[in-house]
């Protein structure tokens, strides 16, 4: 057993008095054996209270163990290193392994660390956006666009429902035109909306958002491939952002009731940090952002064709469709080219005139609805019937429009038009209505001629 220093100073001062081990070794109450053991350690210039030290059975295999560290770039899990080491000898266990593992790779990794250096961006040249996930608004995913002036260091965030490319190209529309200009660059990461694959390592870009680039002066660049720390800034947009604005039990933040509240809490978090002194400027971003405006590019007064949402056209009775559903648009527009697109709890749609330049209003479809399209949520258009000179008592009763009054299906009255074709009436039967091959009208006896009318 070993013993502690204060015991072996004793033992060694006992037999300096009395220059005799066994006398010694009385007097300390230990064996006079152990009293020779420390004095020859003494006498042969060694530590009498050093410990020993053993050489562990895996000192052996050390050199196997950084030859793995080293080839696996210090991701080699410990247990995959134990089982090569025990079909080569190793008569250890998994715990010793572990232990050797976790020095090989400390060392690699401080031999291996990424060196990190202050950078300093040039007003106007840079901006970086990514995606986060947002909170969740009735049971649906949100995503947040962020965005991140470098020199100003002024954030956007935007609200959205997918991350679809024509949402993308709309947020940078939304967000260049908030900054108030076109930085040089746009830094991103590589989604398959922006880079469409890698050749020779050369990024492919999408060309629609080479198309964008060109529209508002940027150049769209990406980071490294699996390396977020390249463009941090928006990376800590993001972190920032969803620890305030998704509701946790960390924030104590209530669930969002509308897709409108969550737009405005976005707005206002904004305003709040972009008003607030940056701890690495000592200055306020929107102050800064004052200065850097001189340094951006003008922004063209029509955003790109993608940012205004899928095109469509109006059909002659004043309708588009748009997933799967028909939806009404304000007089004016039949025969022209619309594009619609989702914004908050509304699709929107803008004419050519807007595109031209025009003054003039973006209508909302049914302003105040809930406008979700891939669910169908929006009113459908109901086309009144004009009353007929007949008696229309009568008719009602069977339950028939009167004939004058089919061809009327964009009039004042009452009824609903058939989905199968705008020219029905309220019994689906029309000038162009089908008829039913089951349907008692569509049966002719077939002892008849061809030009004889049905059975009744």
């Amino acid at each position: 057993m070993t013993k502690s220093d204060r015991k072996i100073m004793e033992i060694l001062e006992a037999f300096d008095l009395t220059r005799c081990a066994h006398s010694a070794a009385q007097l300390t109450g230990v064996d006079e054996k152990t009293v020779a053991r420390y004095v020859a350690i003494r006498d042969a210039g060694g530590d009498p209270t050093g410990r020993p030290v053993t050489r562990p059975k895996i000192d052996p295999f050390a050199e196997k163990i950084e030859q793995l560290v080293e080839a696996s770039a210090g991701k080699v899990r410990a247990d995959v290193v134990h089982e090569r080491l025990v079909a080569m000898g190793f008569t250890g266990t998994d715990r010793t392994t572990r232990r050797a593992v976790a020095r090989a790779k400390a060392a690699w990794k401080a031999g291996h660390r990424r060196k990190y250096r202050p950078w300093i961006p040039d007003p106007g040249m840079w901006c970086q956006f990514d995606w986060g996930e947002g909170p969740k608004v009735a049971g649906r995913r949100t995503q947040l666009f962020c965005g991140w002036l470098s020199w100003s260091r002024f954030r956007v965030v935007i609200p959205v429902w997918d991350q679809t490319l024509g949402t993308l190209v709309s947020c940078v529309d939304m967000m260049l035109r908030r900054i108030g200009g076109a930085p040089t660059y746009l830094l991103t990461d590589n989604p398959r909306t922006v880079t469409m694959d890698r050749v020779a390592g050369v990024p492919v870009r999408h060309p629609d958002i080479v198309s964008m680039g060109r529209h508002y002066g940027c150049k769209v660049e990406t980071c490294e491939p699996f390396d977020p720390e390249s463009k941090g800034g928006s990376e800590n947009t993001v972190k920032i952002a969803k620890a305030v604005l998704v509701p946790t039990s960390a924030n104590l933040r209530p669930e969002y009731a509308s897709f409108a509240e969550l737009a405005d809490a976005c707005f206002e978090w904004c305003e709040r940090v972009n008003a607030r002194v940056h701890r690495e400027t000592a200055v306020t971003p929107i102050a800064r952002l004052a200065i850097e405006r001189a340094y951006l590019h003008v922004l063209p007064e029509r955003p790109h064709a993608l940012a205004l949402g899928e095109e469509r056209i109006v059909e002659s009775d004043q309708t588009v469709r748009f997933g799967s559903v028909r939806y009404s648009t304000p007089d004016g527009h039949q025969g022209t080219r619309v594009w619609m697109r989702v914004v908050s709890d509304e699709l929107r749609h803008c004419s050519d005139e807007v595109r031209a330049g025009r003054d003039h209003p973006r209508p909302a479809l049914h302003a105040g609805e809930s406008a979700d399209p891939r669910r169908a949520l929006l009113r459908r258009p109901v086309h009144r019937v004009a009353p007929a000179a007949e008696d229309p008592a009568a008719d009602r009763d069977r339950g028939r429009v009167p004939r004058a009054g089919r061809r009327c299906a964009s009039l004042a009255g009452g009824g609903r038009l058939d989905r199968r074709h705008p020219d029905s009436g309220q019994d689906g039967q029309g000038p162009r209505a089908r008829r039913r091959p089951g349907s008692a009208e569509g049966r002719r006896d077939p002892r008849a001629g061809g030009d004889r009318g049905p059975v009744r």
